[in-house]
């Protein structure tokens, strides 16, 4: 029986090494970047030239004793008012994460010691990721074919890899399984 798992779990492994991968990387960006979460910094101009998608991260860095992460909806955002948040980010450390699972505004504010009338005010639009370019086929001049190593040993490599050790398994797996 363990065998038969075995060979099953090659199988599996031979067809997830076939299957091509798409790579999605969730992104954590850095509230202010060097400047962190600190009064006097302009938050609007730091997010202008970002997209922010579904599943990303924002890091907040700042002093814990004195500003906080307050989630607001946008009538409160524009009033600096804190007094109703839809949710509180601070945890106490001064390095807290606002996890982007919803596509849709968030408005952040530092409800502490008058940190947003200082400017600690953040608004981001989180987006779905954007999807992949199609694969373009590659061009073959009949004059001139190139073969282009880079392109073609990844996946040539891993499969054949694959291919291999689903053979090992067979040689010494098969012969209990058929009695050979």
């Amino acid at each position: 029986m363990a065998r038969i798992a075995l060979m099953a779990a090659a199988v599996v492994l031979a067809f997830l090494a076939a299957a091509p991968v798409t790579e999605v990387a969730a992104k954590k960006w850095t509230v202010g970047d060097n400047k962190f979460w600190n009064p006097n910094v302009n938050y609007t101009v730091w997010a202008q030239d970002k997209h922010f998608y579904l599943d990303d991260w924002l890091y907040f860095v700042y002093e814990r004793n004195q500003f906080n992460v307050i989630e607001v909806n946008e009538t409160n955002y524009i009033s600096c008012n804190s007094d109703n948040p839809i949710a509180n980010w601070s945890r106490g450390s001064g390095r807290d994460v606002v996890h982007l699972n919803v596509t849709r505004h968030y408005y952040l504010i530092s409800g502490n010691s008058g940190g947003c009338y200082s400017g600690m005010k953040l608004s981001v639009l989180v987006e779905k990721p954007p999807l992949p370019p199609p694969a373009s086929a590659p061009i073959i001049n009949n004059a001139r074919r190139a073969f282009t190593v880079s392109g073609f040993a990844p996946q040539f490599v891993i499969r054949v890899a694959v291919f291999a050790v689903i053979g090992l398994l067979w040689d010494n797996v098969g012969t209990g399984l058929f009695g050979n």
